[in-house]
């Protein structure tokens, strides 16, 4: 067993302990004894968590490094790849990497050719013949899609729609949180009882890689899978920006993210700037609608530095209302939880400072993703990148997102002005 891998299952095991220290029909009195417990393995979690951040970093160092010589810990060293060992789809896109439109044989033409809504666009410049257009595969769209969830918490939660083309989308809204029926008597007509009807849309942008440029030795060594680097450049540059305005999104040039959207459930008293009390947690779960607190996507959203925050808090017996998670992922497992609700870490989210919406809590699958065909990638051959021993790539994809409710599904903690 690895030292990474043993540092986890310990974890793990510190962390289930927690979780039947803090039942409370298990232990229904919460005595100092039981906090010193707490306390002791939250200590033996925290110095858990700083010995795999330190493991991932050493690994990172050793990975792949940028022209800068810093190292980006998403770009590490499981690029390179025995000799053949590439999988069956990725077959194309290789080709298509390394040589261009013209790198495609006929078999892998026609297979791309005969998808429905997916094929091989050509671009090309009127004085560079080696440029292209690529829609990437399924199976490769697929795996980004996945890193997407990966990096940014809301998108594993939102509901996702992909569409084959980019034409405005309308939903239509109505809330009768507030409407009701009437009891009439025999021959007494009905009073008129009308509802507001509205409309949000969903719209879509479209988001670039940004360009990339990768050396020839890259590109000419069979040992390196440039599939996977490219892969890696796309998650973080596209998933980095689409997670930030999935969530702090203005709506105007950008999608609509969850906290612009949001109403505000619970607001913090003066001179709570940068904290949040337990009232404050109890008040805002309570300001969403019950009809929205019992799906599978309910929970707490906040950045990690929030969660410090709420760490500390205890109920009124001097029970912690937070407790850690274990084998997160895998069947048995369980989530970090806060008032026995889910707890998602986000970083996108805003940290707590005066007026910050900072704290979330609701139905996330409320929030609607939409996403437009595949990414498309081009290849740049021309002497801009050639001159420098380079091949040009830059990525686009059109994805686009709101909060499709009208009725509170999310609400929000915001701290005091001052």
């Amino acid at each position: 067993m690895s030292k990474l891998q043993a540092l986890r299952e310990r974890r793990d095991v510190v962390a289930r302990t927690l979780n039947d220290l803090v039942d409370k029909d298990k232990t229904p009195e919460w005595k100092a004894e039981h906090q010193e417990k707490y306390d002791a393995a939250m200590r033996e979690i925290s110095d858990i968590d700083a010995q795999i951040k330190r493991h991932n970093e050493a690994m990172a160092a050793i990975g792949a490094a940028g022209a800068d010589g810093n190292v980006d810990p998403d770009l590490r060293n499981q690029f390179t790849r025995t000799q053949g060992a590439h999988g069956n789809n990725d077959g194309a896109l290789r080709a298509y990497l390394m040589n261009g439109f013209q790198g495609l044989d006929a078999e892998q033409l026609g297979a791309l050719r005969a998808r429905q809504n997916q094929d091989i666009r050509n671009a090309m410049s009127t004085t560079t013949g080696a440029e292209g257009g690529y829609t990437v595969a399924t199976e490769y769209y697929r795996e980004l899609t996945q890193a997407f969830k990966a990096m940014g918490g809301l998108r594993a939660l939102a509901t996702v729609l992909q569409t084959s083309t980019g034409a405005q989308m309308n939903f239509p809204t109505a809330d009768a949180t507030s409407e009701e029926g009437e009891i009439v008597g025999q021959g007494v007509p009905v009073t008129l009882g009308e509802t507001t009807f509205g409309n949000i849309s969903m719209d879509v942008w479209k988001y670039s890689s940004k360009k990339i440029a990768v050396p020839f030795e890259l590109i000419q060594d069979s040992m390196f899978d440039i599939e996977g680097y490219i892969n890696s450049l796309l998650q973080i540059r596209l998933g980095r920006i689409t997670s930030r305005h999935f969530v702090t999104g203005t709506g105007t040039g950008q999608p609509r993210g969850l906290v612009t959207a949001a109403a505000v459930g619970k607001a913090g008293a003066a001179g709570q700037t940068a904290s949040i009390t337990y009232d404050d947690l109890v008040d805002l779960e309570h300001s969403v609608d019950p009809i929205y607190r019992a799906g599978p996507k309910v929970g707490w959203m906040m950045h990690d530095t929030s969660v410090k925050a709420v760490r500390k808090i205890k109920d009124a017996s001097g029970r912690p209302v937070f407790v850690p998670g274990y084998e997160q992922g895998n069947p048995g497992g369980a989530p970090d939880r806060l008032l026995n609700r889910p707890l998602v870490v986000c970083q996108e989210m805003p940290v707590m400072a005066a007026n910050a919406k900072s704290v979330a809590f609701g139905d996330y699958s409320r929030y609607m993703i939409r996403e437009v065909m595949d990414l498309t990638i081009f290849r740049m051959a021309d002497s801009a990148f050639v001159l420098n021993g380079q091949i040009g790539f830059v990525g686009f994809n059109r994805q686009g997102g709101n909060l499709i409710d009208v009725g509170g599904a999310v609400k929000t903690y915001q701290n005091a002005a001052s």
